[in-house]
């Protein structure tokens, strides 16, 4: 039973929808005839061959318009661009379902119809064999903006065609509208040297014999800017070639159009130093005999650049040699062009020594026994030469001509001069006088004291005895202390007696004044 119901309520809403679709459909023809929608148009040509036509269209009657080209897919705007010549269908539909349409027909135009264009061309012919030819187009007819093309190739916005060979050319001239114009033009093949005569001078320098330092130099007249060429080599701006043997050369000139002259040079070769004289000069100092310290110095004439040889070695530019010992030498001189002259000298051993006469002095200063160290001294003086070193008694030389710590004697003293000249001579060291207290002393000890145990007559008690001068100065104090004060043994010993007030009194001095050898 529901199911009857359910299937009874579909069939009446599919009726009622169609009732609806029925009404709308006559509400919608009732609109379009109430307001027609009408289509308009225009169109632009499209150029010859070329897709650039284009249809603008509208419509009034309603709204939401769609387009459609062609039945094509609908758009809502009613420019179609991009068309070429031909019959197009154009159908408008607005938002009720009114429907317009037109034929519309696309027409193609030739922009170059009636237009002539003109190419104009000036050319510079090329050079015999050379590409060097242009040509110079320009062009009117239609609008003023052009391009060129030379036989066929790309175009190009510049009328100018360069480095060109002799031949025939086609230059087209096309505009924006693609509307062209074409000229012939023949360049032709120019000579610059018809006519031209290069002519090559050419001066030389002979080669010495057996040198490769022979020379040319060339000029050339008949055009400008020439290069030269040295037995077809390459071409350089200087015409001057150098370091040249003996030989036959072709020197070739070529101006700046390629014109080209020659002439041959025949290089012999030249002695240079025929008639010529090469005069060496020499001066010498003699060495040292047994030494290598002469030297030999050589002039040269008769020539320039000289350079100079001992004895076959090695040329340098100085004339000196030296290091030399005693010898036989010979000296050879070169001068720049090669020419030799040779001069020989003899360097004889000499003995500095012979010329000179040293004189030796001495002053001295006397020994004083009992003093450390030795007082004694010489000091040396030299003339006669310079550069003096000084020694004692055969012994090392030094640069001092003092010696100093001298014992009382004979010494032999010694200068050297700078070239190892020497000289000997003798010096006397003195003793010094003892003095009068001391003299006093050391006579009372002998006389008083003689006897056992008094350090006298080579007794050698505690290690010392009076026989020797420096003892009693060494030891003074001993002897005051056993003679005088009787702080150690009494002296002298019984059965001498004692010494007497006096007696005291000459050692007591002695000692107050320094108890020293020169008291």
């Amino acid at each position: 039973m529901k199911k009857a119901y359910l299937i009874m309520g579909l069939v009446m809403i599919v009726a009622l929808l169609q009732v609806m679709n029925s009404c709308r459909h006559e509400i919608a023809r009732d609109k379009c005839q109430s307001e027609p929608l009408v289509l308009s148009y225009t169109s632009t040509d499209a150029t010859l061959n070329l897709s650039n036509g284009s249809i603008q269209a509208t419509a009034m009657g309603g709204s939401g318009f769609k387009f459609r080209l062609n039945g094509g897919p609908a758009q809502d705007s009613g420019h179609f661009t991009g068309l070429v010549a031909q019959n197009y269908r154009l159908n408008v539909i607005n938002s009720w379902g009114c429907e317009d349409s037109a034929t519309i027909v696309v027409n193609s135009f030739d922009p170059c119809a009636g237009v002539t264009i003109t190419v104009s061309a000036t050319k510079t012919d090329a050079t015999l064999n050379l590409n060097n030819g242009s040509i110079s187009a320009t062009a009117t007819g239609g609008n003023a903006s052009f391009t060129f093309s030379l036989n066929g190739g790309a175009f190009q916005s510049s009328g100018n065609f360069t480095g060109l060979a002799p031949g025939n050319y086609t230059v087209t001239a096309k505009n924006s509208n693609g509307c062209t114009g074409v000229t012939q033009v023949t360049i032709g093949a120019v000579n610059p040297c018809a006519g031209v005569t290069v002519v090559v001078t050419a001066t030389k320098v002979d080669p010495t014999a057996g040198q490769s330092n022979g020379s040319i130099t060339a000029t050339a007249t008949g055009g400008t800017g020439f290069t030269y060429s040295l037995n077809a080599g390459a071409f350089q701006a200087s015409g001057t070639f150098i370091g040249l043997a003996t030989g036959n050369y072709t020197v070739t000139a070529r101006n700046s159009n390629g014109c080209t002259g020659s002439t041959t040079v025949a290089l012999g070769a030249a002695n240079p130093c025929a008639g010529v004289t090469i005069t060496v000069s020499l001066t010498k100092v003699d060495p040292t005999t047994g030494q290598s310290n002469g030297s030999i110095t050589a002039t040269a004439t008769g020539g320039t650049g000289f350079t100079y040889s001992l004895n076959g070695g090695a040329f340098q530019t100085s004339g000196t040699f030296s290091g030399l010992a005693a010898g036989i030498y010979t000296v050879t001189a070169k001068s720049s062009a090669g020419c030799l002259g040779t001069a020989q000298i003899t360097l004889v051993g000499s003995n500095p020594c012979n010329s000179i006469a040293i004189v030796i002095t001495s002053t001295t200063s006397n020994y004083t026994p009992c003093t450390t160290p030795n007082s004694g001294s010489i000091t040396v003086t030299a003339t006669g030469s310079t550069g003096f070193t000084y020694n004692l008694n055969g012994g090392a030389y030094q640069a001092s001509n003092t010696f100093t710590a001298l014992a009382a004697g004979t010494f032999t003293v010694g200068v050297k001069d700078v070239n190892g000249c020497t000289k000997t001579a003798s010096a006397v060291v003195g003793t010094t006088a003892k003095g009068p207290l001391f003299t006093n002393m050391r006579n009372l000890i002998s006389t008083r004291c003689n006897g056992s145990g008094c350090h006298l007559n080579g007794q050698t008690t505690a290690g010392y005895n009076f026989d020797n001068d420096c003892s009693i100065v060494t030891f003074w104090n001993q002897i005051n202390q056993s003679c005088v004060t009787y702080q150690l043994v009494r002296m002298p010993k019984s059965p001498q007696p004692l010494l007497t007030a006096a007696e005291k009194l000459v050692i007591t001095n002695w000692i107050t004044a320094g108890h020293r050898y020169t008291d």
